[in-house]
């Protein structure tokens, strides 16, 4: 399937899509399991996790089941360390900030869609100062409904000026993919972003894939 003829606006997943934020998610877990007496695990392993959010961190990092009494302290540490290191090592995945220059230079506007809280995203983009800035921003905590719902999607677009079939949508979890079938836009997997051991996203159903983020300007643009 080709990207829309009159494309209008390009909307991403932030962590493992737009930003790498994985390092910093690696330090946090590490330093959870010091706390817990254990030895570091394969950052390899933490990365691979990052799209799946603290509360799969958790369980990673420490062995802990959600519904283990001590479940929602730790969570709540893990972000507690994680709001201290955020934006110091994270970073725009290559080629992102050429591309979005080149879309600003075509009259094409750009957002995010992030299940990440408002404020961990608003330092994160802050500390970033990606230039030029979002026009649309939809955090979890805007939403009644998180994505796989498409609800996220359908504001950015009204946010954007843009019909959902004016827009793509790229991500590097299945759920993204999902949210932007749902919504009606045209979908990039990310492949290049924080993909779990086994799954495969060849099979999300997006409708295009990009296994690196220099690739994503000639995919989007021709």
């Amino acid at each position: 399937m080709r990207p829309p003829e009159s494309l209008r606006a390009v909307i991403f997943d932030l962590d493992g899509t737009l930003v790498d934020t994985a390092a910093e998610f690696v330090i946090v877990v590490q330093a959870m399991r010091a706390e817990h007496g254990r030895e570091p695990m394969d950052p390899e392993r933490i990365r691979a996790s990052v799209s799946n959010g603290a509360r799969c961190l958790v369980t990673l990092g420490l062995d802990l089941p959600e519904e283990a009494q001590e479940f929602e302290t730790q969570r709540l540490r893990l972000l507690e360390l994680y709001s201290e290191i955020l934006g110091t090592a994270a970073k725009p995945y290559p080629g992102i900030t050429e591309l979005l220059a080149e879309l600003a230079q075509r009259g094409i506007s750009w957002g995010i869609a992030t299940n990440k809280p408002r404020y961990l995203t608003e330092p994160l983009l802050e500390r970033l100062d990606i230039r030029p800035p979002a026009g649309s921003v939809v955090c979890a905590d805007d939403v009644s409904e998180r994505k796989p719902h498409p609800e996220s999607l359908l504001r950015n677009c009204r946010e954007l000026h843009c019909s959902p079939a004016q827009a793509i949508y790229v991500g590097d979890h299945l759920r993204d993919i999902e949210a932007g079938n749902r919504a009606g836009m045209h979908t990039i997997a990310a492949v290049y972003g924080y993909i779990e051991p086994g799954d495969d996203p060849y099979t999300w159903g997006a409708d295009r894939h990009v296994e690196n983020s220099t690739e994503l300007r000639d995919m989007i643009l021709g």
